[in-house]
């Protein structure tokens, strides 16, 4: 059986202090793992700091980082910070993110991530040990800096997705994360990524699959789940995965453009959730946790829902029987 592991939720339809309530169930009930990922509200390394500080045992695991946004010394930086202040090991995970978060927000080009990400990866993770690094590559450079603070030692987990990030993810990432796909996507995914680990002659690394779930859910549990999927429908790669789920006519109707709220009508909750979250009895939770499993994911990491449970305390209590 593979491991089962916590993240923060971060749900925009929810107060952004909930994350320290889910961070501390999280601990007291004996995950290994909390995911801290980076949106619109916390600094990931202030917030994981805060939570390390505050709950003395579970290992915080930082991003996915945009790479168009953060430089590798900023994040090694970081990384080697939250390290030292909270006094034991943390994990990161980088990936290309957004336009909308890189170049809307940030106003930084989005130009070639792929290739930004390969050389991220390569460089951050040569920091994180302590090397000192001299790179020049094709869209980053970085000359004589090494971490002042003890290395952290950190595995480098790489966002994956399309078939030129998996390629980077197998080939140089510690870990290889993905983001609310089906089984039958997680399946075709992994095998992706033991292909390209064999072509780059390396052995697979694991695979890590972060998820929606909630254990009998409220309404307002399974509309939080839905809700986070309306900017998937359209996008490339997902589209495709939603049609082939049997979902075509919502997918057509998603790239029109049409007003959210329109959108938002047409889903039919319990069927997408069925198919792209964890949720149900703890029973049934755990029999789709299994399938992941047999699909070839190595890490599940629950992302519990908390418009009717707040904090996700319910969801983290019932799958914490399951580790």
């Amino acid at each position: 059986m593979g491991k089962i592991n916590a993240t923060l939720g971060l749900w925009q339809d929810r107060p952004a202090e909930e994350a320290f309530e889910t961070a501390a169930a999280a601990d007291r009930l004996g995950f290994e793992e909390l995911w801290i990922g980076e949106m619109a509200t916390f600094d990931a390394f202030s917030l994981a700091t805060a939570i390390g500080l505050q709950n003395r045992r579970i290992t915080p695991a930082l991003g996915p980082f945009a790479v168009s946004v953060r430089t590798p010394v900023n994040i090694a930086v970081g990384a080697a910070t939250v390290s030292a202040a909270i006094g034991r090991p943390i994990n990161i995970a980088l990936g290309t993110s957004s336009n909308v978060v890189v170049s809307e927000w940030h106003g930084q080009p989005r130009e070639r991530p792929a290739q930004r990400l390969e050389e991220s990866t390569q460089v951050v993770s040569r920091l994180l040990k302590g090397e000192k690094v001299d790179f020049t590559g094709e869209t980053l450079s970085t000359q004589g800096y090494h971490l002042r603070l003890p290395a952290p030692g950190s595995s480098v987990a790489v966002a994956a997705f399309g078939q030129r990030a998996i390629q980077i993810a197998a080939s140089h990432g510690d870990r290889v994360l993905l983001n609310m796909v089906t089984v039958e996507s997680a399946r075709k995914l992994c095998a992706q990524v033991a292909d390209a680990a064999a072509a780059a002659g390396r052995p697979k690394p694991p695979v890590a699959l972060w998820l929606a779930t909630s254990v009998d859910p409220t309404g307002e549990d399974t509309k939080q789940m839905i809700r986070s999927k309306t900017g998937y429908l359209a996008a490339p790669g997902y589209s495709d995965m939603f049609i082939e789920a049997g979902f075509g006519d919502l997918v057509a109707l998603a790239k029109t453009r049409p007003h959210p709220k329109e959108l938002r009508a047409a889903m039919p909750d319990e069927e997408l959730a069925a198919v792209t979250c964890l949720t149900g009895s703890v029973g049934d939770v755990e029999a789709r946790i299994n399938d992941y499993f047999a699909a070839g994911v190595d890490e599940i990491c629950i992302v519990p829902t908390t418009a009717g449970d707040p904090g996700g305390v319910r969801t983290l209590t019932a799958v914490s029987k399951l580790l």
